[in-house]
């Protein structure tokens, strides 16, 4: 770096950057310091690789996220799409481009790259920013000659042309590619071949008849992802595929789990769609994959978004959620060309970003005469509605009835909208992948509310005669859906217990505890997290959540605060008594809560 500048503090790269990266790459990339100057009022916050498209566009490449204020947004913008040109084309990528994004309080910053360039990339745009903030806070630059000449060795040794040569030879044929630092997938699943990106062949040695894109659905939301995800894979088992999922939990191909732990990102989407037994995947998608990363994919039948509401808000530069549902419809980028984008007609925010996203859709809905499905009937488009007592799907032609809501066990009687929601949901999604409708009948009415099927997922148990329910519930929108439908449940005594992450303000916490009231509990029991404080220190959620109780008239000693949910629960469980309904949020600690609802003489109740 040239001595010629005047600041050595770098922006520290987060070590997840650094994972899994080639050595080669590594030992280049580590020895180059980009020096970034900033203020009080203009810093970069991170610079990262996008491996797939995603919010900002369909590129891979880098993003740089910076905070600013006191500064004209649109000057910022000017800056860097002239700075990131002039970059990249003293670095010979003529053919790439650069974008920006604003939101309030600042910028997404992204260029485009090679898929074998990434972490040059990120080099790249550091430089690229280096020159906008040295020209918004005046200060003196480093020599552009010099800094274009530091980028080179990176370049070179993290330049791969058989991987370039393979990635565009698949694309022409209409195969998806997987790519990370170390493996090159062609096709999906059955269809797929993996080779190490040290070891690649040429376009000409691959026996391309072999390969395909096998179906594949991408699903998000802020809520009932998990749910969707597990329904219709099991709906694809019921037609005889064999059928694989990624979720916040596990990878799973047929009933052979590959991996535990969050793999709703890219990661998981690799290891699901390389695994060659598969012939239809799931894939869970979440808003931190998409943000951080970007899609595993582009060749996907179809995508559904089922719902958006906040929820971590103020990552990302996602700060409303409006913003947030740009971010969930980040998925149709990942469709074929004749893909399919399912649809909630309920939510506002999926109808009014529905309207600024291209695409074929199909719509779901609770109310058979919303705009949405009467426009859709109207156009011999499929679409899919409650109607009255059963969920019937529109094929384009004529309506069909495919399950009465009284065949669907996770529906509860009907109680679960939510679920009914994502019944609907589930519908639309295996029908577009061609799956009968017999198959979609048997794979819901099959699928309970277990912990087989779906754990953490308003799983009912039964203990020394008082009802037990363990969901996941964990934001506004997921604990008022469930809270409301467990209070239709007829009950002597209700308990409940809240346990919440610490990544969300005060009031997200207060307004969190009061969706609990839905329930109408007589007993509260707050439970910390000791391993989801983030930035808190302990005892301030739950003093959080006894506040918002107290303030909803409860009195004091009827909110317990425990030291974690497996203690909320134990204390909940020694309260009850015949009749009792208890309801228990359970972020961690699930399986432990399991055991415990097995011992004695609890026993768990598949629904019915």
């Amino acid at each position: 770096m040239s001595a010629a500048c005047g600041w050595r503090a770098m922006f520290p790269r987060a070590a997840t950057e650094r994972a899994g990266k080639i050595v080669a790459v590594e030992a280049v990339d580590n020895d180059l310091t980009i020096p970034i100057p900033s203020s009080d009022h203009l810093r970069m916050e991170d610079c990262r690789r996008l491996t797939g498209p995603g919010l900002l566009w369909n590129h891979a490449g880098a993003v740089v996220d910076v905070a600013f204020d006191g500064f004209d947004p649109a000057r910022v913008v000017k800056l860097w799409l002239s700075h990131s040109r002039r970059v990249l084309d003293a670095a010979g990528w003529h053919g790439e481009q650069s974008m920006a994004r604003l939101f309030d309080g600042g910028a997404n910053l992204a260029v485009s790259a090679p898929m074998d360039q990434l972490y040059a990339a990120t080099n790249l745009a550091e430089t690229a920013w280096h020159f906008c903030a040295s020209e918004l806070l005046g200060s003196q630059p480093g020599d552009f000659g010099r800094m274009i000449a530091d980028l080179t060795p990176v370049m070179a040794r993290e330049a791969n042309p058989p991987l370039v040569a393979l990635i565009n030879a698949s694309a022409a044929r209409g195969i998806d590619t997987l790519c990370d630092d170390e493996a090159l997938s062609l096709g999906h699943g059955t269809g797929s071949q993996t080779w190490p990106v040290t070891a690649l062949p040429t376009p000409d040695e691959v026996d391309w008849s072999r390969l395909r894109n096998v179906p594949v659905a991408v699903i998000t939301g802020t809520n009932g992802k998990t749910t969707t995800t597990r329904l219709c894979a099991a709906i694809a088992k019921a037609a005889g595929r064999v059928s694989g999922l990624t979720s916040t939990e596990l990878v799973r191909v047929g009933d052979d789990v590959l991996d535990r732990g969050d793999f709703s990102g890219p990661n998981g989407g690799r290891l699901l769609l390389r695994d060659r037994r598969l012939e239809m995947g799931f894939l869970e998608v979440a808003r931190g994959g998409i943000l951080r990363r970007g899609l595993p994919l582009r060749r996907a039948q179809v995508a559904a978004v089922l719902n958006v509401a906040a929820d971590h808000l103020g990552q990302y530069g996602v700060n409303t959620v409006a913003e947030l549902a740009t971010v969930k419809f980040s998925v149709h980028r990942a469709l074929t060309e004749t893909g399919v984008l399912v649809l909630n007609a309920d939510d506002a925010f999926v109808v009014t970003e529905a309207a600024r996203t291209p695409g074929k859709k199909c719509w779901f809905s609770l109310d058979p005469n919303t705009p949405q499905i009467r426009d859709a009937c109207a156009a011999g488009t499929p679409c899919a509605w409650l109607d009255g007592a059963a969920l019937v799907l529109f094929d384009g032609v004529r309506p069909i009835p495919v399950i009465e809501v009284s065949d669907i066990p996770i529906a509860m009687g009907g109680a679960a909208r939510y679920n009914i929601e994502n019944a609907l949901a589930a519908v639309c999604v295996s029908r577009a992948l061609g799956i009968d409708e017999r198959s979609i009948k048997t794979g819901i009415s099959g699928f309970q509310s277990d912990p087989i099927d779906n754990p953490g997922r308003c799983n009912e148990f039964s203990y020394r005669g008082a009802r037990v329910f363990v969901d996941f519930a964990h934001n506004p929108h997921s604990i008022a859906a469930v809270t409301s439908a467990m209070a239709a449940v007829p009950a002597k005594r209700r308990f409940i217990m809240l346990s919440l992450a610490g990544d969300r303000s005060d009031q997200d916490i207060r307004d969190l505890a009061t969706g609990a009231f839905a329930f109408n509990p007589d007993i509260v029991a707050a439970a910390e997290l000791p391993d989801y404080l983030r930035g808190r220190e302990l005892g301030e959620v739950t003093r959080l959540i006894k506040e918002a109780c107290i303030g909803h008239g409860m009195a004091d000693d009827n909110v317990l605060i425990v030291p974690s949910p497996s203690a909320g629960a134990a204390a909940i469980l020694n309260l009850l008594t015949p009749g009792d309904l208890a309801l228990l949020l359970v972020h961690s600690e699930r399986d432990k809560i399991f055991r415990m609802l097995a011992d004695d003489d609890g026993r768990n109740l598949r629904a019915s």
